[in-house]
C-alpha cells in the first residue's frame, strides 16, 4: 500500500497549476501626439542638418544646394528611423517612417503646385492691374505700355472653342461609358482598349488629324470649330474613362431594385445611375476640360493666329489663351512676356471658375 508521504505527492501531480493570464496588450493611442511624437523628428532634423554641414562642405568634395537638401533629408529620415528603434516597436517605427515619407511627397507636391502658381501671378501681376487686359485685344505693339491692348480675344476664343469641346464630348464621353460598363461584351472590350490607347495620343497629333481630315480634305480655312474639334478629340478618352471608373462604382444593389420594380436598362441607367454618379460625372468632365484648355498646338494648326477679336468659330482665326501666352512668351520684349504671364494667370482662373461652376451644378441637381 502507498505510503501517506507518497498519496500526497501523486496528488501533488495531478492538481493543476493555473494558467498565467496573458500579458495585456497596450493599443497605441494613432490620433494624440506624445512628447516624443513632436521631439523626435526636431531632433533628428536638428542633427542630420549638423552632419550633413560638417560632410558635406567640409570633408567632402560636394556642393550645390539641392544636393546638400537631398543629403541632409536623406540623413534625417536615417536618423528618425533610428531614434524611434530605441523606444518603439517595429510596427510604430514603420509607421514613423511611412508618415514621413507620405507627408514630404504632398509637401513636395503642394509645393511645387504653389510655386508655379505664385510665379506666374506674381510675373504676371503689372499686366493685371489694368482693366484694359480684361476689355481689349492686343491692339499694342511690343513697346507700348500695358495700359495699352489686353486679352479680351483670348479670352472669347478658348470658351468658345471649348464650350463646343464640352457639348461634343460631354455626351459621347458618358454614352460610350455607359456602353462600357451597362452594355458590356466583346465590342465593349474592343472600345475599351481603344479609349485607353487614345489617352496616351498626343495633342500635335490630334490637330493633325483634323487638319488633314477636315481642313484640306474639304479646302476651309482655319477656325475655331476646327480647333473645337481637335480639342474634342483630346477629351474625348479622359472623359469616357473617367465616367466608366465612375459609374462602375455605383452600386449593383441600385441597379437591381430598380430592375427588380419593372424599370427598364435604359430608365435605370437614366433615373437611378447617372443621377447617382452625378457629381463624379462633374469631375470627369473638369479633367477633360484641363486635358484640353491648355493645349497650344492643335489651336496652332486648326485655328491659327490673330490679334483681334473673332466670335465666330466658323470663319477666320481665332486665338485662344494658351496659345496667345505662348507667342507672346517666345518673344524678346518684356513687355509682350508680362501680357505672356498676365495671359496664363486668367487661364488658372478661368480653370477655377469652370471646376467650381461644375461642382456646384452637380452638387445642385443632386440635391434636387
Amino acid at each position: 500500500m502507498p505510503t501517506t508521504f507518497e498519496l500526497d505527492e501523486f496528488r501533488a501531480d495531478l492538481r493543476e497549476e493555473p494558467a498565467q493570464a496573458p500579458p495585456e496588450e497596450v493599443r497605441r493611442d494613432l490620433r494624440g501626439r506624445t512628447l516624443d511624437d513632436r521631439a523626435a523628428p526636431l531632433g533628428a532634423a536638428l542633427g542630420a542638418l549638423s552632419l550633413v554641414s560638417l560632410l558635406y562642405g567640409r570633408l567632402l568634395p560636394l556642393s550645390g544646394v539641392l544636393g546638400f537638401v537631398i543629403c541632409w533629408y536623406l540623413a534625417f529620415v536615417v536618423l528618425y528611423a533610428l531614434v524611434s528603434i530605441y523606444r518603439h516597436p517595429a510596427p510604430a517605427v514603420t509607421d514613423r517612417i511611412a508618415g514621413v515619407l507620405i507627408r514630404t511627397s504632398a509637401l513636395v507636391v503642394g509645393g511645387a503646385l504653389a510655386t508655379v502658381i505664385t510665379y506666374v501671378f506674381v510675373r504676371g501681376a503689372p499686366a493685371l492691374r489694368h482693366l484694359n487686359i480684361f476689355t481689349q485685344d492686343l491692339t499694342a505693339g511690343p513697346h507700348d505700355p500695358l495700359e495699352v491692348g489686353g486679352v479680351l480675344h483670348g479670352i472669347v476664343g478658348t470658351l468658345i472653342q471649348v464650350g463646343i469641346a464640352i457639348s461634343i464630348t460631354l455626351p459621347l464621353g458618358v454614352g460610350c461609358a455607359v456602353f462600357m460598363t451597362e452594355v458590356g461584351g466583346k465590342l465593349a472590350n474592343l472600345v475599351r482598349t481603344v479609349v485607353e490607347a487614345m489617352t496616351a495620343l498626343p495633342s500635335i497629333v490630334c490637330g493633325l488629324f483634323v487638319y488633314i481630315a477636315l481642313l484640306l480634305t474639304f479646302d476651309v480655312q482655319r477656325n475655331g470649330m476646327a480647333a473645337a474639334l481637335a480639342i474634342s478629340v483630346m477629351m474625348l478618352p479622359i472623359i469616357a474613362r473617367s465616367a466608366e471608373v465612375v459609374l462602375r462604382v455605383v452600386p449593383g444593389g441600385l441597379r437591381e431594385a430598380s430592375l427588380a420594380l419593372g424599370a427598364s436598362q435604359w430608365q435605370t441607367v437614366r433615373k437611378v445611375v447617372l443621377p447617382t454618379a452625378r457629381p463624379a460625372l462633374a469631375t470627369a468632365m473638369v479633367l477633360g476640360i484641363a486635358r484640353g484648355i491648355g493645349e497650344t498646338s492643335p489651336v496652332l494648326i486648326t485655328a491659327g493666329y490673330t490679334t483681334f477679336l473673332n466670335a465666330n468659330p466658323f470663319e477666320g482665326p481665332m486665338v485662344s489663351l494658351p496659345l496667345f501666352a505662348y507667342t507672346l512668351a517666345r518673344s524678346p520684349e518684356p513687355l509682350f512676356q508680362t501680357r505672356a504671364f498676365g495671359a496664363a494667370a486668367v487661364l488658372m482662373v478661368l480653370v477655377l471658375l469652370v471646376f467650381l461652376l461644375a461642382r456646384l451644378a452637380a452638387a445642385q441637381r443632386r440635391g434636387r
